[in-house]
Parts: structure tokens; C-alpha cells; sequence
């Protein structure tokens, strides 16, 4: 049942299901939730990466920046493309009852994503289904290489009309002056 706060305009919506993803063992500040651990060397990061079709007449990089949210019960990431051309925003949190990593990513352009994530020698690897997309894309295979380093590297695999394709892959370093920016 949802209630109106008349203070503030806020919705709260009270179900079983608000429970499902959350860890009440945090500490308000600086805990992160168990099953997030393996992303607390990323967490109020910035970073900056170059996409491997990018060349010195058009150049494509991605800035990316890892947050804690929801009290540690989740990961936001926001990321834009070239000073704010594309971008978008995802929220991983554990599902009690999937027993799994999700997420879900919305964009600039309009589609969104919702996806299973896991962890595998030290890659972050998601199937993401994918809905609004115009050019017909309805899932993406990402896998995200956490180096020794602390850089990383983004790959994908898209399933387009049908066939699955070579999406993007970026190399990322650390850039903690780098900003997101949405127009």
C-alpha cells in the first residue's frame, strides 16, 4: 500500500517485496553489503576509458564512476559517452530470492536493462535483456575484467534481430577528476 509523506513528496510503497534485497547489518556510511564486497576496490572511483574503435579524428571515451547506495545495499554506477552524447545508469543489489546480482541500467537513448550478474576469476560478467532499443537489440553479454591494477576493461556481445554481434570494448584507468555529464 503506498503513502503520501505530506512533508516531503515522497512515495513510500510497504510490500513484502521491499525486503527482498536489502542487508540491515550495515553501517550507515561505509558498509557495503556481503554479497558486494567484490566491487568495494571500484566504490568512489572515476574512471576514464578509450573504446577500441576510437582514432585521433573521432575520439570515443566513456567516463564511469562507482558509488555506494541505498546505505551499501548497492552499487550505482553512472557512466556517459563524449561529454554526454549517450549515457546511462545502473543499480546492482543483491535478490534474496533469485539468490543472484542484479541490475538494472537506463539510459539516454530511452531503453533500459535488467540483468543477472556474477562474478568469475576476477570478471563481472551480466546478460542483460534489454527493452526499447531501436536498432533491435534485446539482450547484451558484458564482461567487465577487474585487473590486478585496479583498470578495467569493458567488452559485449549484442543479440540483434536474431544473431549475436561484437559490441564495444573499452580499457579503463582511473581518472578521479573526470565527471559524468548528462545534457
Amino acid at each position: 500500500m503506498a503513502r503520501i509523506n505530506k512533508l516531503f513528496p515522497v512515495v513510500y510503497f510497504s510490500n513484502d517485496a521491499s525486503a527482498l534485497c536489502q542487508d540491515t547489518n550495515l553501517n550507515m556510511n561505509t558498509d557495503i553489503s556481503e554479497h558486494l564486497k567484490p566491487f568495494e576496490p571500484y566504490i568512489d572511483k572515476t574512471f576514464k576509458g578509450e573504446f577500441s574503435n576510437s582514432t585521433p579524428d573521432k575520439p570515443v571515451y566513456d567516463i564511469s564512476r562507482w558509488e555506494r547506495a541505498l546505505n551499501g545495499n548497492a552499487v550505482r554506477i553512472m557512466h556517459s559517452v563524449n561529454k554526454g552524447e549517450f549515457g546511462g545508469e545502473s543499480i546492482v543489489m543483491w535478490d534474496r530470492n533469485k539468490e543472484s546480482l542484479i541490475s538494472w541500467y537506463f539510459t539516454t537513448a530511452g531503453f533500459y536493462t535488467q540483468a543477472r550478474l556474477h562474478f568469475e576469476d576476477n570478471k563481472l560478467i551480466s546478460i542483460e535483456n534489454v527493452t526499447g532499443n531501436e536498432n533491435g537489440i534485446t539482450q547484451v553479454k558484458a564482461i567487465i575484467e577487474l585487473l590486478p591494477d585496479g583498470e578495467l576493461v569493458n567488452s559485449s556481445k549484442y543479440l540483434m534481430n536474431g544473431n549475436w554481434v561484437d559490441g564495444h570494448k573499452i580499457h579503463y584507468k582511473e581518472v578521479p577528476d573526470a565527471k559524468v555529464v548528462f545534457r
